[in-house]
């Protein structure tokens, strides 16, 4: 596998309602054109890790976008400041989601290095708004990594207040991956099950992966919950996924 050379920087996009939000932007510098990818951020926020993420993307050829979902909340606060405050509202409005997924496609089609295709791959919570937002727009491509509460509603007392997207699955247009633990319980296997069976039914194609030994959160390199074994894993698969749809 080449890895690129890349630039990153933090820029400003439209998001929802044309509002201008921070996001973070890594672009291989030595190809004519390529795929991107929509980096949807987990729980924990608009982080250093998330950032690597959109960087390895870039190493390997692909553009890659993270908007910060909690910008509005609070501009400039510290990843976990701004988590702490987007918890105690019940996480992202869907709405409000989908159009910064939307604004994050339009600023990845309008780079000259741009082919056109775009992708979203989103962790835990943005597992979910990965889904979500494939279901909504027109994403190439759809990568969920242990999104929770995809089959059933966020229970009473959580901090993310979610509805199950299940039922939207017949919108998506593009191929999904789904990536997750064995040990998980949002989503546990059983949960994952009922998605693959809606998926089926929809006529969607998909791939599962569930790794034993790994529980949620297993790509995050900066927590107790991470797997190496399972992340190398799961990135092969997602480079081979992208490969596929989106290059």
């Amino acid at each position: 596998m080449v890895t690129h050379n890349l630039n990153a920087e933090t820029i400003t996009i439209q998001g929802h309602d044309g509002d201008g939000i921070e996001a973070y932007l890594a672009l291989p510098t030595d190809v004519q054109n390529c795929g991107s990818v929509v980096v949807i951020h987990h729980m924990p926020g608009y982080d250093e890790a998330t950032k690597e993420i959109a960087r390895k993307f870039a190493a390997n050829g692909y553009a890659a976008l993270i908007p910060n979902l909690y910008h509005r909340e609070a501009p400039g606060a510290a990843a976990d400041d701004a988590a702490a405050v987007a918890r105690e509202s019940g996480g992202v409005p869907d709405e409000r989601l989908i159009g910064d997924v939307a604004g994050a496609m339009t600023h990845l089609k309008s780079l000259p290095i741009s082919n056109g295709k775009v992708a979203s791959i989103g962790y835990c919570s943005g597992g979910r708004q990965s889904l979500l937002a494939g279901c909504r727009l027109p994403l190439d491509a759809v990568i969920d990594c242990y999104g929770a509460f995809v089959v059933i509603d966020s229970p009473e007392g959580s901090p993310l207040r979610a509805t199950a997207v299940v039922g939207e699955v017949g919108g998506l247009t593009g191929p999904v991956l789904g990536l997750f633990g064995a040990e998980d319980q949002y989503p546990s296997p059983d949960q994952n099950d009922v998605l693959a069976t809606a998926l089926t039914q929809a006529g969607k194609k998909f791939d599962f992966h569930t790794y034993d030994g790994a529980g949620h959160a297993f790509f995050a390199v900066d927590r107790p919950s991470y797997r190496p074994e399972s992340a190398t894993e799961g990135w092969n698969e997602i480079f081979r996924f992208l490969g596929a749809s989106v290059a």
